[in-house]
């Protein structure tokens, strides 16, 4: 009986360290999801920007041509 408890311990134990650490991780990977969010966001700002300037079009080819 008592090597069943100490095995369900054990047992416990690893589990609550797998958990701690699979929380840890999902914590790092919101981070990175919200950093990359951002970014996005920012990009997505900036290309919008170029649209409206005008920026996006295409140039004349140079006088070599």
């Amino acid at each position: 009986m008592d090597a069943d408890i100490i095995e369900l311990q054990t047992r416990l134990a690893f589990q609550e360290e797998s958990i701690l650490e699979l929380s840890d991780v999902l914590a790092r990977q919101q981070r990175e999801i919200s950093a990359l969010t951002t970014k996005l966001e920012l990009l997505q700002q900036q290309i919008e920007l170029l649209a409206e300037s005008g920026a996006a079009e295409e140039e004349p080819p140079p006088p070599h041509y």
